[in-house]
């Protein structure tokens, strides 16, 4: 009984922290730099990681599925399925799982280091607000960060998809792009790539929440960066499965 009141006691603690300091971000002032800064360093320093596994996924799953297309004459719809498919869900997922490997574990290691070498007390001994200019600046900068990455992976996939149909029948840019777009709705773009806004929120919260709390010295920077990778991934492949459900509800039309 003490280890699932200790489990959720973990769950609350993680959820009021990820809380409060989304909230501060709406505070004045507002640390416009610092979230700038953030932006650069997750989204801008994220897109070659980004760019180059959408490419390569979209490359792989062309090569997959083009020959069982052939083999009941419906070639045609490959790249229907290669849009739909990153769109609705491949796209938002792999996105968010690479962030949480590349983003979670710099966030949580950084903060761990910054607790050990107490620079964050530091930071308190001059009246600032540590946690909205550590803490809410990373959250904010995840949540805006994800959705963009989400678009950038999903159209680097159909880039590698053109490129593996091209060698493969000479297929036109403009054909390729009016058959991936064909069956694609608003709803089947817009509802998934913003729920990525809830994955960015779970690896800035989980990330923070570790690397800010944990005050072990040097051996606490290892931990808060192995446990900010394997919780946030965890969270966005559950939260993922909820995600589609609502999805599903409020616009069933994208349940191509």
């Amino acid at each position: 009984m003490s280890r699932k009141l200790e489990f959720f006691d973990f769950v609350a603690d993680v959820s009021v922290f990820g809380v409060r300091a989304l909230a501060r971000a709406f505070i004045p002032p507002f640390e416009i730099a610092f979230t700038i800064q953030q932006l650069e360093e997750i989204g801008a320093r994220s897109l070659p990681l980004i760019g180059a596994a959408g490419v390569a996924l979209g490359i792989v799953l062309t090569l997959h599925t083009r020959s069982t297309l052939v083999s009941f004459g419906a070639e045609a719809w490959g790249p229907t399925l290669q849009a739909v498919s990153f769109f609705n869900e491949l796209g938002p997922m792999i996105a968010a799982l690479l962030i949480s490997g590349r983003v979670g574990a710099g966030i949580g290691a950084e903060l761990a280091n910054m607790r050990a070498n107490e620079q964050i007390d530091a930071i308190e001994v001059m009246s600032v607000d540590s946690s909205k200019a550590l803490v809410s600046t990373r959250i904010v900068a995840c949540i805006i960060s994800m959705p963009l990455l989400t678009i950038f992976m999903d159209f680097a996939s159909l880039l590698g998809g053109f490129i593996s149909e091209y060698f493969a029948t000479h297929i036109s840019l403009q054909l390729y792009v009016n058959r991936a777009f064909v069956d694609l709705t608003w709803a089947s773009f817009i509802a998934p790539t913003l729920k990525t806004c809830v994955f960015g929120f779970l690896i800035g919260t989980v990330s923070c929440y570790f690397g800010f709390t944990i005050n072990e010295g040097s051996a606490g920077v290892r931990r808060a960066a192995t446990n900010s990778v394997v919780l946030s991934s965890l969270l966005v492949i559950l939260s993922d499965v909820c995600l589609v459900k609502i999805i599903y509800f409020f616009f069933p039309e994208s349940a191509l």
